[in-house]
């Protein structure tokens, strides 16, 4: 899969990107990302990829015409596969990112994720993207960081990134629950013991517990998840 990012600060991405599972994602060839610096589709002595806000208001907004030029760029390099070519803008005014959502994108060849800045981007620029995604309910200084979180996020389902590839069918938010407790050696450290049931051996016994922590854990943590009753 290959992702090129848009974004003004392309020196951010680089301890993400150089290290841990996603950089052997990329040494293994399974996923590329390139980060292009909006700046280079300016035309103007100051290279200004921002103006003030018609109307009025604090802050300033991102133009327009960088980043369609930037969009047009990127794209005619996958033209020979466009219908497995997406562009995403981050913002949070998008949809919620989820499982299903990051499962959806991985299966692309080629994702364009445009980074915004100061108040936002030009209105008009959700007429040149595919759809606009949300990492949460909370504003940033930039969409670095939420571009970053898409990127990890998709490329745990892109196949061979994972060694365990059940890894992304229990965990949290996979069926709508919260994910059971999990523990390790040893079986007791300051007084705490591990739950005779995960030392049992038997695997039935085991998966109902596991069912009903998640259950228990969502309801106390996250109900919202489950709706009302």
């Amino acid at each position: 899969m290959k992702i090129d990012v848009i974004t003004i600060f392309p020196g951010m991405f680089e301890a993400v990107l150089g290290d841990s599972l996603l950089k052997r994602a990329q040494e293994a060839g399974l996923l590329s990302v390139a980060q292009h610096d909006l700046r280079r589709w300016t035309h103007d002595t100051h290279r200004s990829v921002d103006d003030r806000p018609y109307g009025g208001g604090p802050g300033m907004v991102m133009k327009p015409e960088p980043i369609f030029e930037a969009l047009d760029a990127l794209r005619a390099g996958c033209a020979a596969h466009a219908a497995a070519c997406r562009a995403v803008l981050v913002s949070p005014r998008g949809e919620r990112l989820s499982p299903m959502l990051a499962r959806e994108l991985a299966g692309l060849r080629h994702l364009l994720i445009i980074c915004g800045r100061y108040e936002g981007v030009d209105e008009r620029v959700l007429a040149a993207v595919d759809r606009s995604i949300s990492i949460g309910d909370y504003v940033l200084t930039g969409g670095e960081l939420p571009a970053m979180v898409l990127i990890d996020a998709l490329a745990r389902f892109i196949p061979g990134v994972i060694g365990h590839e059940e890894a992304t069918t229990e965990e949290s938010f996979a069926d709508g629950r919260l994910e059971y407790p999990q523990y390790t050696r040893p079986p007791e450290f300051r007084g705490m013991k591990v739950p005779e049931v995960l030392l049992s051996g038997d695997h039935a016994q085991v998966a109902r517990w596991r069912r009903e922590q998640s259950a228990q854990a969502t309801a106390a943590l996250r109900p919202d998840l489950i709706g009302p009753t």
